[in-house]
């Protein structure tokens, strides 16, 4: 039946669609790209009317949350048009959440017209609130316009979640000044560890940055309080409630805690290559089918046929790394995260 819901071989309903539209960024974080970045060529990406063909595809098969992903989704030219389309599955029923991942930097300017699309949650990407400390982790971005955008999308109603990669040595200082300001201000945070996602970004690097959440976690609980909470977004994290704050904090656990049993989602990269697991080289060419027949039959063949592939899970894994410098730390991606889609 070809409508028929996605069931993975590991018996877990694939309801979650990340959708990368670019791999471009303004920024240049330093644990998601070199600063010397080859991008892609434009005319290798998807349309943003094949990106849209994509999307409903997956929607036709019981997908339910959309999230659209990059780069920076928003420094694609015309990506307003994507959200407005994609809006009518919101309409009809037929999705439950579209939604997306951003830097900020342009949040100021098309907060309203998303809210108008019918998102109603974002993630912010935001790891500092100190103004050179954030110029120094993404290299070129500045801090001001992404709370600027901030500001804009909770004055729109757009609920903001805060995603926050834990990076030690950076922004373990910064641990109870951000989760005061999150709850001032209303939004909810999630806290992630650092994956090791691109080859030229080195072990040493990685394993430097790396702060494990159970130790944050245990630092939270120790000023707050803490009780967990069965909350569930439909992604990979772990939700308890601050005693003290009332707010609820996330965690992203890919390495001290392995998500892997739930996972319920597939990545779709701006040139049409399904990721179905972020932590696994292989990938299902879906460009291909989606530009051979304008019948979506062929497409959803290649759909099917690659979440019969999503393996049980990843393998990454910090405590069985190499020595720094003479080898690669265990289950290391060699692409980078804006290549995969964050």
């Amino acid at each position: 039946m070809q409508n028929a819901p996605l069931i993975d071989p590991f018996a877990r309903p694939i309801t979650y669609l990340r959708l990368s539209v670019t791999d471009r960024c303004d920024f240049r974080c330093t644990y998601c790209m070199s600063e010397a970045m080859q991008f892609l060529p434009r005319a290798e990406l998807l349309t943003l009317e094949e990106l849209d063909r994509l999307s409903s595809a997956f929607i036709s098969l019981g997908v339910r949350k959309l999230r659209i992903t990059g780069g920076e989704p928003l420094v694609r030219k015309g990506i307003l048009t994507l959200f407005q389309s994609l809006s009518r599955h919101l309409a009809s029923g037929a999705l439950d959440d579209l939604t997306l991942t951003t830097n900020g930097s342009q949040l100021a300017r098309y907060a309203d017209d998303l809210a108008a699309c019918g998102v109603r949650r974002i993630n912010v990407s935001l790891d500092t609130l100190v103004r050179d400390k954030f110029a120094a982790i993404t290299r070129w971005g500045k801090l001001a316009p992404v709370l600027d955008g901030i500001a804009a999308a909770k004055a729109a109603g757009i609920r903001v979640k805060i995603n926050t990669v834990a990076l030690k040595g950076f922004n373990e200082d910064e641990l109870f000044s951000l989760t005061d300001w999150c709850a001032k201000e209303g939004h909810d945070l999630t806290f992630i560890e650092v994956m090791p996602m691109g080859e030229d970004m080195g072990d040493a690097l990685r394993l430097g940055q790396y702060w494990p959440l159970t130790d944050l976690r245990a630092r939270l609980a120790s000023r707050y309080g803490m009780t967990d909470v069965p909350l569930r977004t439909g992604g990979p994290a772990r939700y308890v409630r601050l005693d003290a704050t009332g707010q609820h904090i996330g965690f992203i656990t890919p390495l001290t805690h392995n998500f892997c049993e739930s996972c319920n989602r597939v990545r779709a990269t701006c040139t049409g290559q399904l990721y179905m697991c972020l932590g696994q080289n292989d990938m299902a060419d879906l460009r291909a089918p989606l530009r051979a027949s304008a019948d979506d039959a062929p497409l959803i063949a290649a759909i099917r046929a690659a979440i019969a592939r999503k393996p049980k899970g990843h393998d990454f894994d910090y405590s069985r790394a190499s020595p720094a410098g003479t080898g690669a730390v265990k289950g290391q991606m060699p692409r980078h995260m804006s290549h995969t889609g964050g």
